[in-house]
């Protein structure tokens, strides 16, 4: 990022992000802790407990692990910036359909508030993109100013 500022932003959103797997990892966890591996057989976990036990292993609802190739960095704060844009956002397209086919409360408003996250990450997003376009003018304004004086 080309100032101080942008890199704060990002620095505040990658920190609660961090947060935000906690917080899925322990609902995860209550909600398996306990369970017999005939019960998360029964529940279409037996895969998954049998690479991992009753351990929090980062995947997706397909089973997918996490895995750095996610990270699209090319290294340009605008393309960058754009991307965490969409990232935001599938995010929150993820937790909606959480919402949509989950009945438990307890589960349901941790989920409403890290929507709720997403969307304000998106803003600060946005807020960072408008200010890296800003520098980029105003660096190019002055370049042009400095090339007419000549």
């Amino acid at each position: 990022m080309p100032d101080n500022y942008t890199k704060a932003i990002l620095n505040d959103i990658g920190t609660e992000e961090l947060g935000h797997l906690e917080m899925i990892g322990t609902i995860v966890h209550q909600l398996t802790r306990g369970l017999s591996p005939e019960q998360l057989e029964k529940q279409g976990m037996g895969d998954y407990f049998i690479d991992h036990g009753n351990a929090i292993y980062p995947a997706n609802a397909s089973g997918v692990p996490f895995t750095a190739a996610y990270i699209q960095s090319k290294g340009d704060p605008i393309a960058d910036l754009v991307e965490d844009l969409a990232a935001e956002q599938k995010a929150r397209a993820v937790y909606d359909n959480i919402l949509r086919v989950c009945d438990d409360p307890d589960v349901k408003d941790p989920i409403r508030f890290l929507r709720e996250r997403e969307v304000v990450h998106f803003q600060r997003f946005g807020e960072a993109l408008r200010r890296v376009q800003e520098l980029n003018l105003q660096k190019t304004m002055f370049a042009f100013n400095n090339n007419n004086k000549k």
